[in-house]
């Protein structure tokens, strides 16, 4: 018997044991569970006094079980000595007046704001300028800042609201912050109660802000869906409202419609009408215009004097059909004068298996980052003689390629080259010649003999779907390699190959291998690959994620008891239904800051706004989707379920930690094993600092050791 399942039957004891009520017992009327019907309810109290005492419990539990592993403190050391790697690469955004990086180390483990020059930063060791050191911040004023990022006023950039966050939610506040002076602006703009929503200049004396205005200025997401304009000098409250949304609305606000000199060419506006869906507005003679896009379309950038649009489906207009995901433009001053009525020509359009990823406007350029398989590229634009011509950048094949920054004023720009097993890349060009080598990240890990393959499994209704195994030296088929395997599948966003860091030293040095299942859901093949598994199909994400796993073992690669499995947030709710789905299938489950309670997930932190991935559970037809796989709602008696590590974090304000609590609650109800940590602070993603970062790191692999590595030989044979 694992230590855990002792420590299960203590934790037990401190819970509320779990009633025999059916799913249909003491509903509202809406259909969604109420406290009579869930016993952990009082758990979605990110802050009470007594789910916070229930917390501390379980981490002094959990910490006792796997923080006294001998092998604990090394595995620490060696994460923390990666993230405080001082020759790992600081990567940097252009300003006009240099190069800034924000930098974490064990000297500043809240961050530096920091920059230099072109010329330092391709030396082996930049002289770096300090801007704005957060821990100097946050000790003077006691808090514990997190920096979330700044807006800054174009072209020079040099005012700017910096964003700040009290432990890591998603909520901040802002303040004006000079980088010339390297102070905030005594008197200047600031905000300072907390809330989601941001701001951008108008110019130096005017924002526009959308914010929590009080009373009827949030929607059922709680995110802001007014805008105002604010002067200097002014109160906020009494700033004019300019755009407003409706309650209903996901989010919704006013922007600007800038090229990359800064001009404002129009104020623009846009309702969230969904998480995928949005509707844009453009300020035509004092009124707002509806711009006669796709919902599922909108504005990408300027251009070249052209304004241009992506799409995500179909979009036919003026007898002309442009395909999902393609790039359209139109004439800019045409647009101008007639928002609706410009004339629309084609960019780019997807080949087979092709999707977009990320993007940059350079002084003189557009450069889109492609995914072709799977495999990274990136296209330049310019539009010459009358039409867009395009030219692939030269960087090396069967790798994962992205933009890391770029330039507004020149066509300075860079990217980065990673896989699984190699340290990232950096690239960088002028726009006169080749991209050249200017960085390289360390090696964190030895790699001799190890091996990358690529397969491909079949789901339940024969879809294939392929996925990565990443093998550690000496690996033998034969069924006992402890396995790792991690995967997302929702959003349209892709999981992609990149050097592996942490893993690679404190999973694969040690004998482990990884997986990385690229599922429906996800974006890896572009718009449709991410529409064919959402709301009531949803389903299709959890099932290619047991086909990769059968088809893990049915090759020999591993078997359930030693097959592992991890994800966060939408990962963790894909680990979730793996594990209550197919108990029988795996030996382990991290489920990281989850969705868990999808019967719930509306009323809880920021669940409402997905209701466009997942459904709304108040609607009978909807809840029978998402019943069918809630994970929370699956957890039962008698099942022999592997033992999940639930961690999630106080502070995060997104998914919020009642989903992993309650997950947990209900398996010490039943009395199933499992382990619980929850981070005090961090936010949704995860440790503030690096000293947390990498305990949370030694935490999940000693718990995966534990559970998949020891003694191995005895679970085959017991099996």
């Amino acid at each position: 018997m694992k230590l855990v399942s002792t420590l299960a039957m203590a934790a037990a004891v401190t819970i509320t044991a779990a009633t025999g009520a059916t799913a249909d017992d003491h509903m509202d009327e809406s259909g969604v569970p109420g406290p009579e019907q869930d016993p952990y309810i009082w758990l979605e109290e990110a802050r009470s006094e007594k789910a916070l005492e229930w917390v501390e419990k379980e981490n002094q539990r959990t910490l006792a079980a796997l923080e006294t592993d001998p092998r604990f403190e090394q595995l620490k050391a060696e994460a923390l000595a990666i993230y405080d790697s001082e020759d790992r690469i600081p990567y940097v955004s252009f300003r006009p007046d240099g190069l800034y990086n924000f930098w974490q180390d064990k000297e500043n483990p809240k961050g530096l704001l920091r920059r230099t020059t072109l010329e330092s930063y391709q030396t082996d060791e930049p002289e770096w300028e300090t801007v704005l050191d957060i821990d100097a911040l946050a000790a003077e004023e006691g808090k514990e800042w997190v920096y979330k990022g700044s807006t800054c006023l174009p072209p020079a950039l040099t005012k700017c609201m910096i964003a700040l966050s009290d432990g890591g939610e998603d909520a901040t506040i802002l303040r004006e912050f000079d980088t010339s002076t390297k102070s905030f602006v005594e008197g200047g703009f600031a905000i300072e109660e907390k809330s989601q929503g941001g701001v951008s200049w108008i110019d130096e004396d005017t924002l526009l802000v959308g914010r929590d205005f009080g009373e009827g200025t949030l929607t059922e997401s709680e995110y802001p869906f007014t805008s105002r304009v604010w002067k200097r000098g002014t109160e906020l409250a009494d700033a004019p409202e300019i755009f407003r949304g409706e309650p209903s609305d996901v989010w919704a606000g006013a922007s600007l419609l800038r090229d990359n000199t800064g001009t404002i060419h129009a104020r623009t506006a846009f309702r969230g009408v969904s998480f995928h869906e949005a509707e844009y507005y453009v300020e035509k003679d004092g009124e707002w215009l509806k711009l006669d896009i796709p919902k599922k379309a909108s504005p990408y950038g300027i251009v070249d004097g052209h304004l241009l649009y992506t799409t995500d489906v179909d979009w036919e207009v003026d007898g002309k059909v442009f395909p999902a995901d393609s790039l359209i433009a139109v004439d800019l001053e045409e647009w101008k004068a007639n928002p609706n009525g410009a004339e629309k020509t084609l960019v780019w359009a997807p080949g087979e298996r092709q999707t977009k990823r990320g993007g940059a406007i350079t002084g003189n350029a557009l450069f889109v980052g492609l995914l072709d398989n799977v495999v990274g590229k990136v296209l330049k634009f310019n539009y010459v003689d009358g039409e867009w011509v395009s030219e692939q950048v030269e960087l090396p094949d069967n790798a994962t390629v992205g933009i890391a920054a770029s330039s507004d004023e020149t066509d300075q720009i860079m990217f980065t080259v990673t896989d699984f097993l190699n340290p990232t890349t950096l690239y960088y060009a002028d726009g006169t010649d080749t991209p050249r080598v200017i960085k390289t990240s360390p090696s964190y890990f030895d790699n001799t003999g190890m091996s990358v393959e690529q397969h491909e499994a079949t789901s339940a209704d024969g879809t294939k779907i392929p996925y990565f195994v990443v093998k550690p030296a000496g690996m033998e088929m034969n069924g006992k390699t402890p396995v790792l395997m991690s995967g997302y599948g929702g959003f349209q966003i892709p999981r992609l190959p990149g050097y592996l860091g942490t893993t690679g030293k404190l999973w694969l040095e040690r004998g482990g291998a990884y997986v990385l299942a690229n599922l429906r859901g996800g974006g890896e093949f572009g718009p449709g690959w991410h529409q064919s598994a959402i709301r009531e199909n949803k389903q299709r994400t959890w099932d290619d994620f047991i086909a990769v796993a059968e088809d893990l073992v049915d090759r020999g690669f591993t078997s359930p008891q030693h097959l592992g499995i991890q994800g966060g947030s939408q990962g963790g709710l894909l680990v979730g239904t793996a594990f209550t789905q197919r108990p029988d299938l795996f030996g382990a489950a991290i489920v990281a800051i989850p969705l868990f309670d999808m019967l719930r997930y509306h009323e809880i932190g920021r669940g409402a706004s997905w209701i466009g991935e997942y459904g709304d559970p108040r609607i009978p037809e909807q809840r029978a989707w998402i019943e069918g796989y809630s994970p929370y709602q699956k957890i039962a008696e008698g099942v022999n379920y592997p033992t999940p590590f639930f961690w999630a974090s106080t502070a995060d304000d997104r998914t919020h930690p009642a989903h992993a609590r309650k997950g947990a609650a209900k398996m010490a109800g039943l009395g199933h094993d499992y382990y619980y940590f929850e981070d005090t602070v961090g936010g949704h993603s995860g440790g503030v600092d690096n000293e947390q970062r990498a305990k949370l790191q030694a935490l999940q692999y000693i718990y995966l050791m534990q559970q998949l590595m020891d003694d191995a030989d005895e679970a085959v044979a017991g099996g």
